[in-house]
């Protein structure tokens, strides 16, 4: 009777071991699974934030075209919110099968076209040029918004910014002929924002320095301004800026 016991006690013993094991198992696999999705929710630390001027960028040999909207306001425009790392590399394409889906952000549409218009050609109303910046870069922060917060996260940064208010309150407007340093461009914007940007500059016809795209750092949020931990390896400026008019600017459908 005592052996009974006893084997009975081993069994009993064998199975609770079992559930521990398998409970053990258990944990151990949510744990990884959490950990891998806490790793791809944080697979970047900061946002670059770019605005770039449309006249420079139609003052090029690339040249551009007005969306079908027509001629954009001389402001700057928004070219896209990028997830990027403090070893300067960046995630891109994270999710093939998140696409850009035009319904979600159609509301939105005329405010997109006002703030962040195409200027590539053929002309166009945007949905391409939106599409390729949700994919590209939208989809590796699906941890911190959906296809239309990354767009509006966007549009409220642009507001934040101000960047045309900001250089002119320091006395820098657009007009062609006009050169100012880089230095002071950097420091407007600085005051404005309260961090320093990086400045990317293109080259016209004349083999000018024009005012091309700003570059500011967002927290991982992609909410605040933050000082930039590293800076992108953009086209340089030299001392002196043109700052154009985009009322002098020419698109390839108007020549």
């Amino acid at each position: 009777m005592c052996v009974t016991f006893a084997v009975k006690s081993i069994k009993n013993l064998q199975q609770i071991i079992m559930k521990l094991n398998g409970r053990a198992l258990l944990i151990s696999f949510l744990v990884t699974q959490s950990v891998a999705i806490l790793t791809f929710a944080k697979d970047f630390d900061f946002f670059y934030f770019v605005q770039q001027w449309p006249a420079a960028y139609c003052d090029s040999r690339r040249g551009c075209c007005y969306p079908k909207t027509g001629k954009p306001a001389e402001d700057f425009s928004i070219h896209g919110l990028w997830p990027n790392n403090l070893d300067g590399s960046y995630p891109s394409n994270c999710d093939p099968s998140n696409r850009f889906d035009g319904s979600k952000v159609s509301d939105l549409k005329s405010v997109l076209q006002e703030h962040w218009p195409t200027l590539t050609c053929p002309s166009g109303d945007g949905l391409k040029f939106w599409r390729h910046e949700w994919e590209k870069h939208g989809t590796c922060a699906e941890s911190v918004f959906d296809e239309r917060g990354y767009f509006e996260a966007a549009l409220s940064l642009k507001k934040k910014a101000n960047l045309l208010h900001a250089l002119e309150i320091a006395g820098i407007r657009p007009a062609d002929g006009i050169f100012y340093t880089l230095a002071q461009i950097k420091d407007a914007i600085t005051k404005g924002v309260g961090y320093a940007p990086f400045i990317e500059c293109n080259v016209d016809s004349s083999g000018y320095h024009q005012l091309y795209q700003v570059y500011q750092c967002i927290d991982a949020s992609a909410s605040n301004f933050i000082k930039c931990p590293v800076f992108p390896h953009g086209r340089p400026c030299g001392d002196q800026v043109e700052f154009p008019s985009l009322s002098s600017a020419s698109s390839r459908d108007e020549l």
